[in-house]
């Protein structure tokens, strides 16, 4: 009866709409005499304003109290967009400014779908929250965030954060490394030397590839790149796994390229113009222009786009568990299988699960850190120098703690400062750099 409601509540919309502006029309004609503030569309705007909002509040109102009466929804909405399309004509008059009043209303409908968002995230966070907060009461969260194992079917249970977070960041890494230079590369190309006919046909093909269903990508990885990869690390004599942290990085690199390529294509095509004229006239050449001009000034909207392209392949399911696996290895070798978060999370809630056991809640603990990584949107740089902190302690201190789980506390503390490296990343790739029109950066 939603779809009902709905309906009535857009069939009050248009008859208030028809109906004041109408009137407004016949009371413009009556005489010479009479002058409206504003047109008849507006008056007929405000009526059809005031028409939605009160079916649509009254359609609420009755399903909150429907009960065994599916109709009472329909029916309170029909009642209250008669009484409202009553009163949008009843107020039409040559002085009411009706201009100004519907105005007021859209944008009190713009602040409300601002509220709405925002509640949104935070109920989402909310929920996940509660969810994880139980979780920590049956698993202590040093344990869940320093261990080194994860394992939740085994007996005992095992859950460890570390090799989900190693495994995440090391294909994020391995996917921004492939995709930050070629995604530039292919920006830089686009905006300053190819013409405008070839930029149109090379730019829509790019994007082509953004809307490659992910599932495909993985049939990809999978068939084509893991095996590839496998026969060519075997011929030169390396072990490489049937399934790779390098085919699903180098995939998931290809599929964020045109993220990348995009935001930047249009970020240097922002640069003004006067700043690419005032450096040619100084004598600077097309490529010492790009590099110290263009660049520069387009560099925080860069680091922008790269940033929300980790962001993406951070939160990526598909390609990962058709071409990484679903072993939670604490290795950093490209060549070898690991997990990530998303895929964890993924294999936890499918089927029908007990939403109170351990196993099922670790789910939410994993979505709540996801959430928080994505929140702040840690930059690549900071996700390198974790993984390569991560790399350092942990192959000095397995050295001598072979069950591995003696890294924690030294982990932590790398952890904390670059977490500070994160916000300042982040609060520089937001501010506005001035950038004087010499190629030489004087």
């Amino acid at each position: 009866m939603a779809a009902a409601s709905v309906l009535v509540a857009l069939i009050a919309a248009v008859a208030g709409f028809l109906l004041a502006r109408g009137r407004a029309v016949s009371l413009r004609a009556a005489g010479p005499g009479v002058e409206f503030d504003s047109l008849p569309s507006y008056h007929g705007l405000l009526a059809a304003s005031i028409a939605l909002g009160a079916a649509l509040f009254a359609a609420v109102v009755g399903g909150l109290f429907a009960g065994q009466l599916p109709w009472l929804p329909a029916l309170l909405a029909a009642a209250a967009g008669a009484a409202a399309i009553v009163y949008g004509k009843a107020i039409v008059a040559p002085g009411r400014r009706a201009r100004s009043q519907f105005e007021t209303v859209v944008s009190f409908a713009l602040i409300a779908s601002s509220v709405v968002a925002i509640l949104t995230t935070l109920g989402i966070f909310a929920s996940v929250a509660f969810e994880t907060f139980v979780f920590f009461k049956s698993v202590s969260p040093f344990e869940f965030l320093f261990s080194a194992k994860w394992a939740p079917t085994g007996s005992p249970p095992a859950f460890g954060f570390l090799p989900l977070l190693a495994g995440t960041i090391l294909i994020t890494v391995i996917a921004i490394a492939v995709a930050a230079p070629l995604g530039l590369f292919a920006a830089v190309y686009m905006a300053e030397y190819a013409s405008p006919r070839l930029r149109g046909i090379i730019k829509p093909f790019l994007e082509m590839l953004a809307g490659i269903p992910t599932v495909v990508l993985g049939f990809f990885a999978a068939i084509t790149v893991a095996p590839l990869i496998r026969e060519t690390g075997q011929a030169i004599g390396l072990s490489v796994a049937s399934e790779s942290a390098l085919a699903a990085g180098l995939v998931m690199g290809m599929m964020i390229v045109p993220l990348i390529s995009s935001l930047s294509d249009d970020i240097i095509n922002a640069v003004p113009q006067s700043l690419r004229d005032g450096s040619l006239a100084m004598g600077a050449t097309h490529s010492e222009t790009i590099t110290r001009v263009v660049f520069p000034a387009a560099l925080p909207g860069i680091v922008s786009a790269i940033m929300l392209a980790v962001s993406r392949a951070i939160g990526e399911t598909m390609i990962v568990v058709m071409a990484a696996g679903l072993a939670a290895n604490l290795s950093f070798n490209p060549l070898a299988a690991v997990s990530t978060i998303t895929v964890q999370i993924a294999t936890l809630l499918v089927g029908d699960q007990e939403f109170d056991s351990p196993k099922t809640l670790s789910a939410f603990a994993l979505g709540f850190i996801l959430f928080f990584f994505t929140l702040i949107e840690i930059p690549a740089l900071v996700m390198l120098g974790i993984w390569f902190a991560q790399q350092v302690v942990f192959g000095a201190l397995n050295q001598t703690d072979p069950t591995g789980n003696g890294g924690g506390v030294a982990y932590f503390a790398h952890i904390g400062g670059f977490a500070f490296g994160a916000l300042a990343i982040k609060l520089f790739a937001h501010r506005r750099r001035p950038v004087a029109p010499t190629p030489l950066g004087l």
